[in-house]
């Protein structure tokens, strides 16, 4: 029998089946159940959240903490739970709870981590800063929007850096050393509303040094570009993050309710999470914005969080279509390289990679050995540099123009008076080059194999890349200090038109621009641009399809695809050079160019 849908709202909202009038009859019109459950914030906190008098209590202290190089001015009370089982011997693992611990932590660690159901486990709570004014008490700053709600690292970083370091020079209330683990997987946060947004950004900007996450009422809506989160989660590679989320289908903070459905907005966080392949976990009720429900909740959630101890949290299967197109299951990120300041990254005909070396010694070949190679010593940035179909080296010099190479002698000098800063070579020998003049105004020039010069276009917002695509027929020109990159029509003599800011590049909430440089083409067409947030993977028509984040979430500063069968993917970032065998190979911008498969407007 066919159905027909019928939509009902709820908690959560449900698809009911009904049958469907035969061809030609006339069907009443679908009835809409909006039906949505009464407002209700009764929930009470179950026996894991009361005290036992079996159960010995752990003990809690404050300190004010002012000031800091992150949040200049801002100060804020620390407070930190010590389990009655902690003994200072070794490192314990940490709950960082913002707006404080909140969802009475204290009681429950003491219940969970008696019964075994989580490791001993020392709680820091971190209330939001405050900046008192010249005229001190009249109208502070309030920076809790500011640090919490903000998609930036800078919370994550003060949390690293400052609080936990802060924590540990600190003694228990018995006089002991507090020793707090590194270890992500040792490693919980969690808050309510604002608060709730914040730990998962912290995890997300820094899983490397957080995985558990507890998010009750998050505010994943426009207060500070929260809703973006639907996006990127789903665009990302997954993260190796466990997350639980509450929320209630009357969840709207009466004092912002213009700036998103926040209701809608955990619904929607948690379905990208879910598409995304995260370890996630939700519980809906019927509550408004407080925390009686999470309060509630709160001693499952850790359970779960810390379910299967010591055992590490590892990314799940990406359910993106784009990574199941382009990464090979099982490899991930390898370092090639370390010590390296690398401006440019390319691969000769046979896939040797080479990077830039200071010295005036010129690119050097990357050793393809499992361990990483140690470039050694400071070094300087050097000009970009490209290799032909020929094998010959393209090497732009400090003093200008473009040296030509073969067989270690030098052939050429091309494109005398300009100032090369990154370049590609055509099957033709021909270059495409963007420059930097004295006023910072970028150029792109195509200078022609007979030494003949044309500027085709100026006043560029740092142009750092140029790429051209794998059948020959479009350029595309990163530029760093913009948020958009360009795209061009190439013509059978090289020339080109129909310039437009045609890529639309994902910047982070704490940068202004793409900060955008290298590009690496793959045999579909798409283009893997380095990036402030990693590799940004584009798709023919513009769109960051697909984000491969670096480890330790570094930004990466040049990439290329080499290897023997072109399909490894090079990455420089941070002083590091990091390699990941794909499942698509590259295209060399020199090699012939061929046809693409089929393609649409989308």
């Amino acid at each position: 029998m066919k159905t027909c849908g019928r939509y009902k709202p709820g908690v959560p909202a449900a698809i009911l089946l009904l049958p469907c009038f035969a061809l030609g009859q006339s069907a009443p019109p679908p009835v809409i159940d909006e039906t949505v459950p009464p407002a209700s914030d009764n929930y009470l906190p179950g026996p894991d959240s009361q005290p036992h008098p079996s159960v010995a209590a752990g003990k809690t202290f404050s300190f004010q903490m002012a000031d800091s190089n992150i949040f200049p001015g801002a100060t804020r009370t620390i407070t930190v739970y010590v389990p009655a089982g902690y003994r200072g011997d070794k490192p314990a693992c940490v709950y960082v709870g913002l707006d404080g611990l909140g969802f009475n932590a204290a009681t429950v660690f003491d219940n969970l981590i008696a019964q075994h159901a989580m490791p001993v486990t020392i709680g820091i709570g971190v209330s939001p800063g405050s900046v008192p004014s010249a005229n001190a008490p009249e109208n502070p700053r309030y920076d809790r929007s500011f640090e919490f709600d903000s998609l930036s690292n800078r919370l994550a970083r003060f949390v690293i850096e400052v609080v936990i370091p802060q924590v540990e020079r600190h003694k228990t209330p018995d006089g002991q050393t507090i020793i707090l683990s590194s270890n992500p997987d040792d490693r919980a946060i969690g808050g309510g509303s604002t608060g709730a947004i914040a730990a998962f950004t912290v995890a997300w900007e820094r899983p490397d040094a957080f995985r558990r996450v507890f998010s009750a009422i998050g505010t994943y809506v426009g207060m500070r570009g929260g809703e973006q989160y639907y996006v990127l989660v789903r665009k990302t590679e997954p993260k190796p993050l466990r997350i639980f989320m509450q929320d209630g289908v009357h969840d709207e903070w009466p004092g912002g309710p213009e700036m998103g459905d926040w209701w809608m907005s955990n619904l929607t966080m948690n379905r990208a999470l879910e598409f995304a392949g995260y370890d996630v976990r939700h519980v809906w009720g019927a509550g408004t914005h407080n925390g009686n429900q999470a309060s509630s909740v709160f001693p499952d959630a850790m359970r779960w969080l810390w379910r299967d101890w010591p055992a590490p949290i590892h990314a799940q299967e990406p359910g993106n279509p784009v990574f199941k197109s382009i990464l090979q299951p099982g490899e991930y990120w390898q370092a090639a390289a370390q010590g390296c300041v690398v401006t440019t990254l390319a691969a000769d005909p046979q896939g040797q990679v080479f990077y830039s070396a200071s010295g005036g010694r010129g690119p050097e070949p990357l050793p393809a050995g499992r361990e990483p190679f140690h470039c050694g010593g400071p070094l300087n940035e050097v000009p970009g540099f490209a290799f032909a179909a020929d094998g010959r080296l393209y090497q732009a010099r400090a003093e200008g123009g473009i040296k030509v190479t073969a067989n270690g002698r030098q052939a050429a000098s091309l494109g005398q008076g300009l100032n090369i800063h990154n370049l590609t070579v055509r099957n033709n020998g021909d270059i495409y080059a963007v420059t930097s003049t004295r006023n910072s105004h970028n150029e792109l020039w195509l200078i022609r194999a007979n030494a003949e010069k044309i500027r085709l276009d100026q006043d560029l917002k740092g142009a750092s890349g140029v790429a051209l695509s794998p059948d020959g027929l479009w350029l595309f020109v990163t530029q760093s200090e913009s948020r958009a990159g360009l795209s061009y029509r190439v013509h059978p003599d090289g020339t080109l038109d129909a310039r437009e800011e045609f890529y639309d590049f994902y910047v982070p909430g704490w940068a202004d621009d793409s900060g955008a440089g290298q590009i690496a083409m793959d045999h579909d067409g798409r283009a893997y641009v380095a990036t402030r947030v990693g590799v940004q993977v584009f798709d023919r028509n513009g769109r960051v399809a697909a984000i491969l984040p670096l480890p330790g979430n570094w930004a990466a500063d040049s990439v290329c695809f080499g290897g023997h069968d072109f399909d490894t993917l090079y990455v420089a970032s941070g002083g590091q050079v990091y390699r990941r065998k794909l499942h698509i190979a590259g295209a060399p911008p020199w090699a012939t160019p061929a046809k693409l498969p089929p393609w649409g407007a989308g």
